[in-house]
C-alpha cells in the first residue's frame, strides 16, 4: 500500500512539474522568445524536465523526512530563457516567473472545482484531491523566494539594482535553505495549501 500511494504521489508530481515548466516555456515564447522551443522545453514529455537534484533527491529527501505522510516537495529543471528576446523588456521576466506557479494553481482549481460542481466521491474523489491539493503544495512551495524557485525570480524581478548583496546571498545559500524548507515549511505549506482546497473543492479532504 505504500509503495502504490509513493507511486502515485510521485506520477503527480511528475505530472504537475511537467505542466508547470512548459508553462514557463509558452509565456516565454508569447513574448517572443523562442530559447525554449528549440530546446525542446514546450514538451509534455516528462523526460526533458529532469533535475537530478529537484525531480529525484529532493523528494526522495521530503518523503524520507516526513515518513511518507507529507506531501513530496520537488521542482523540474529550470526552461532555458533569454530576457532579452523578450517583446515586453519591463515586464517579461515577471511575467514567465510568474507562469509556472499560477499554471499549478490553475491546475488545482480545476480539479477542486470538479469536486465541488459534481460531488464526486470514492476513488475520483481521492484521486482529484490528491491532484489539486499537491498543485497547490507546488504552487505556494515555488514562490518561496529562493534560489532557484521562481520565487526567487520574482523577487529579484522587483528588488532595485543596488540590492544585490541580497541576490548574493540567496544564491550562495539558496539550496541550503531550501532543503530546510523542504522539512520544516511542511508546516505552513500544507496547511495553507489544505485551506485553499477546502475553499475551492467547498469540503475538506476529510470528509
Amino acid at each position: 500500500m505504500a509503495l502504490t500511494t509513493t507511486i502515485f504521489s510521485l506520477s503527480i508530481l511528475l505530472f504537475s512539474v511537467t505542466l508547470h515548466e512548459v508553462a514557463h516555456g509558452f509565456v516565454a515564447y508569447k513574448l517572443g522568445d523562442p530559447t525554449a522551443k528549440y530546446a525542446g522545453r514546450l514538451s509534455l514529455n516528462p523526460v526533458v524536465h529532469l533535475d537530478p537534484f529537484g525531480s529525484v533527491l529532493l523528494p526522495l529527501f521530503t518523503f524520507i523526512a516526513t515518513g511518507g505522510n507529507g506531501p513530496i516537495f520537488g521542482f523540474a529543471k529550470p526552461v532555458p530563457v533569454n530576457p532579452y528576446n523578450f517583446t515586453d523588456q519591463k515586464w517579461g521576466e515577471l511575467k514567465v516567473s510568474l507562469a509556472g506557479p499560477a499554471m499549478n494553481f490553475l491546475i488545482g482549481v480545476f480539479f477542486g472545482l470538479l469536486l465541488r460542481l459534481f460531488a464526486l466521491s470514492g476513488p475520483l474523489f481521492i484521486i482529484f484531491s490528491a491532484i489539486a491539493i499537491y498543485n497547490f503544495v507546488l504552487g505556494i512551495f515555488n514562490l518561496i523566494p529562493i534560489p532557484p524557485l521562481d520565487g526567487s525570480h520574482i523577487l529579484f524581478s522587483l528588488l532595485p539594482e543596488n540590492a544585490f548583496e541580497i541576490k548574493a546571498f540567496l544564491q550562495r545559500y539558496g539550496l541550503f535553505i531550501l532543503v530546510l524548507i523542504a522539512v520544516w515549511g511542511v508546516n505552513f505549506i500544507e496547511p495553507l495549501a489544505m485551506l485553499i482546497f477546502k475553499i475551492v473543492a467547498g469540503r475538506s479532504l476529510l470528509l
